[in-house]
């Protein structure tokens, strides 16, 4: 299509297919580790997020593609915020595909190095994947409300509570971890508290993923006043 308008309203849709299936990913996540926990086995689960990785992969090249073959006529002479952006919006789509990527990978090193499911730090580690998934749906809204501003030239879009809201879950994933991995060097009956500690990090490195990707909305969002990522400090809202 040749319009602002045309190009903009398909980024939009493609990113929100996108988001969905990275959603559906993410929220598979306390599903393996609760049938893991059941019954010592999370495979189908597992084989489920493979799928739904696989399925992101294909998103994702399908729309960086779209943003770096598209010209001025697909975007648009008035869109100059998808062409002033279009570097950091590839890497930033790129790193969104991390999220479903390093999700896979968390269920498999489980699968793999079989801890316990009846201790105390894997059960932090349940919690860390909870959430997680509230992590990533907060970041469904705010990436949404972002390419919607980016997407139409006239648009504006506050982004301020979602942002705060992960950058809040990110931080007690920060004390689930280190409760985790404290709780699996403290006790004794634990023999190998090395594999808890890689799993808490490696959920962590998802969260700090996930936080990540609002600092780059925020780094371009600096550049379009439209869009509001941080709480005015002069303002007072008593």
């Amino acid at each position: 299509m040749s319009t602002d308008g045309g190009f903009g309203k398909r980024l939009e849709t493609e990113t929100e297919a996108y988001l969905d299936r990275i959603d559906d990913c993410v929220r598979l996540l306390p599903t393996a580790l609760e049938a893991y926990a059941v019954d010592g086995s999370c495979q189908e689960t597992a084989d489920r997020i493979a799928e739904l990785e696989s399925e992101c992969d294909d998103r994702v090249r399908g729309l960086t593609g779209s943003i770096t073959n598209a010209g001025p006529d697909d975007i648009g002479l008035l869109n100059t915020r998808i062409n002033f952006n279009e570097s950091a919006l590839i890497d930033f789509y790129n790193t969104l595909d991390v999220v479903a990527n390093h999700t896979e990978r968390i269920v498999q090193e489980v699968i793999m190095m079989r801890p316990p499911a009846d201790a105390d730090p894997f059960r932090d580690m349940r919690e860390m994947a909870d959430r997680i998934v509230e992590m990533t749906a907060a970041l469904t809204d705010v990436v949404t409300d972002f390419v919607h501003g980016l997407a139409r030239s006239d648009a504006e879009r506050t982004l301020t509570a979602g942002i705060e809201r992960i950058r809040g879950l990110e931080s007690e994933c920060d004390e689930l971890r280190n409760e985790a991995i404290a709780t699996a060097f403290a006790a004794a009956d634990i023999e190998q508290p090395l594999v808890y500690r890689e799993l808490a990090i490696l959920l962590d490195e998802l969260a700090n993923t996930i936080e990540d990707l609002t600092d780059r909305i925020v780094v371009i969002a600096s550049k379009e006043p439209g869009i509001v990522t941080e709480a005015d400090p002069d303002v007072d809202d008593r």
